[in-house]
């Protein structure tokens, strides 16, 4: 027997609504009073259903109807799409109404961490019955998910090519800097205003943020600018967090934003400075153009302007 889904022989999901009421009901007269159609009709939608399927899905017998062994299977999935398609019709009268539905933003470190709780904290507020889910990550990850429709918004430093599709807002300046436990020995070899050669740096490994290809490639680039071998990335991470608990623990080094520093003083870590900034960009949000944004997405971009504002 040929798939169910083959050329030709796609399922209508009228004649799935029709068929689970024939299912439950057990009798053509009942669940065509149920579903709003005459007998005939029902008994027609049924026949044709079990012609597109190439098998019987009841049996007529005294007492009634009596599904065989192919409703069974069929029964179990179109209970699930149905239930899929319910939940559907639900999230779309939610978005569309402005009142509830779920809204998935992707962010990048300094927005995860430091600057999205605070406008999450206003926007809860204002929009009670809202609800958002967040993701951490880096623009290599954050940008497919976003042009295959598995989240709204991301946040991210707009270091990264323009893409058919997609829309970029700048919000603010991002400069990153380097940093290291107040222990590592170019603190403590380093006297007054120096700043550290890039000789100097070259000597440590490095932590960096997992797949993050924009912020790996700065850190390479700094390196064959000043005619240096490629250092050793020796931990790589997709988490912050877990950066800086294990740049207490070694003599490594890393890349965060200025933004950060206040998080990171609190794991006793300090910028080491160098000559020039270690690399400044543009970040802001960046969504898939449309005609019809929804509220809760408007809204949730105009927090989000505000912070340019202030």
């Amino acid at each position: 027997m040929e798939g169910v889904f083959s050329e030709g022989r796609h399922l209508k999901s009228r004649q799935l609504r029709y068929f689970l009421a024939v299912y439950d009901y057990l009798n053509l007269s009942v669940a065509a009073d149920r579903v709003h159609v005459t007998q005939p009709a029902l008994s027609k939608s049924i026949q044709a259903l079990e012609s597109s399927l190439g098998v019987p899905l009841f049996e007529r017998r005294p007492h009634g109807l009596h599904p065989t062994r192919y409703a069974d299977i069929l029964v179990r999935h179109a209970r699930r799409m149905d239930m899929e398609y319910q939940h559907a019709l639900a999230e779309i009268s939610n978005a569309s109404g402005g009142s509830e539905g779920l809204l998935r933003i992707g962010a990048g470190p300094i927005w995860y961490s430091k600057i999205l709780p605070d406008i999450f904290s206003v926007f809860l507020k204002e929009n009670p019955v809202s609800r958002i889910r967040i993701q951490s990550g880096v623009i290599s990850t954050l940008v497919p998910q976003l042009l295959a429709g598995q989240i709204d918004l991301i946040c991210v430093t707009l270091d990264f090519p323009a893409q058919a599709g997609l829309i970029r807002e700048p919000v603010m300046t991002v400069s990153n800097t380097i940093v290291a436990h107040v222990s590592h020995p170019l603190h403590q070899n380093r006297s007054g205003t120096a700043v550290a050669s890039p000789a100097g740096l070259g000597k440590y490994s490095w932590i960096v943020l997992a797949d993050d290809q924009v912020g790996s490639g700065r850190i390479l680039s700094y390196f064959a600018a000043n005619e240096m071998p490629p250092p050793h990335f020796v931990i790589e991470t997709s988490s912050p967090t877990h950066m800086f608990e294990n740049l207490t623990r070694g003599p490594y080094l890393a890349q965060i934003p200025q933004q950060m520093m206040g998080l990171a003083h609190r794991y006793d870590l300090k910028e080491i400075p160098i000559a020039g900034a270690f690399w400044s960009a543009e970040a802001g949000v960046c969504y898939r153009q449309t005609d019809c944004p929804s509220p809760q997405l408007s809204r949730m971009l105009a927090a989000i302007r505000n912070i340019a504002l202030q």
